[in-house]
């Protein structure tokens, strides 16, 4: 894959400099390179002026890395694949057009199809990557529609930005199901999220398919085992405290719900070194030919 990179006009460079240095103040510029990464997979990287950076694999358009201050805030699990066969297990993987199981495969087939690279650009001094998916025969094989994914990440200072706009380009209607399965580094006996009080909850532990509705009672959600549970209408900001003395606010527009996940010993590897905590959209979103439906989170660390 070509390499791309920005300047503030957004003009295209030759230069193999991706980030760029201003020669008379030292400023360090947003820019934007494509590169390989693991398994040989198309990657995008994302710096700040900051010098923050966000990793992002064309492979499921899975964010796997947010650095601030060299700290990655995101975790990839150590069993995950690069093959380009397998969903990447870690960052932020995309559920769509199904969140878990149903009619077609888990989670859908988003994260399991290569999106394409749209454009790069700055914008207001911050790097900004769009890609996109559409059907295809792998797609509806299992999900008979025709559709067009756009997918926008931006990155500041402290902020990792992300908006998906889901179009009906079919002439029928169809609906669905999504959500970003997000992975974020935390120490899982000291991480906690606040902010869900009041939620109406579907916990999933005892039974999966059959899930016990309740009430959210604590200010402060905590994980102490296995946690698998869905709030709903949940509030447009939630906040992390990871335990690992990052306080992450959690921000969204249109992402009705979230959903709380550690897989505890199912995952003995790894469970200790992330909690999910994710936006997702659980009841179906219905669109109409022609029809589009947007959604936007932020991730801000303190």
């Amino acid at each position: 894959m070509a390499a791309l990179s920005m300047t503030w006009s957004c003009s295209p460079l030759t230069s193999s400099k991706f980030r760029r240095v201003n020669r008379y103040s030292g400023m360090t510029f947003a820019s934007v390179k494509s590169t390989e990464g693991l398994g040989n997979l198309p990657k995008v990287v994302l710096t700040s002026p900051h010098g923050s950076e966000a990793e992002l694999y064309l492979f499921g358009a899975c964010v796997t890395s947010w650095k601030v201050d060299s700290k990655d805030l995101l975790f990839v699990r150590p069993d995950a694949v690069f093959n380009g066969q397998k969903p990447i297990s870690g960052g932020i993987p995309h559920c769509f057009p199904q969140f878990g199981p149903g009619p077609i495969q888990q989670h859908g087939f988003g994260r399991n199809m290569n999106w394409s690279l749209v454009s790069s650009e700055n914008v207001e001094e911050k790097p900004v990557v769009t890609v996109e998916l559409r059907d295809g025969p792998y797609s509806r094989a299992m999900w008979d529609y025709s559709f067009h994914a756009l997918y926008k990440i931006t990155l500041d200072k402290k902020t990792l930005s992300t908006e998906l706009i889901v179009k009906n380009t079919d002439n029928k209607p169809f609906s669905f199901t999504t959500a970003l399965h997000t992975y974020f580094s935390a120490s899982v006996t000291g991480a906690s999220v606040s902010g869900l009080k009041g939620c109406k909850t579907l916990n999933k532990v005892p039974d999966p398919t059959n899930p016990v509705e309740g009430k959210e009672e604590r200010d402060v959600v905590t994980f102490p085992g296995f946690v698998d549970c869905v709030y709903l209408d949940a509030p447009s900001e939630l906040q992390l405290d990871n335990g690992l003395g990052d306080k992450i606010s959690i921000k969204n527009t249109n992402w009705s719900d979230a959903v709380l996940w550690n897989p505890h010993l199912t995952m003995e590897q790894s469970y200790k070194d992330f909690v999910c905590v994710e936006n997702a959209k659980i009841g179906t979103v219905q669109l109409e030919p022609e029809q589009s439906w947007t959604a936007v989170q932020h991730l801000t660390v303190a």
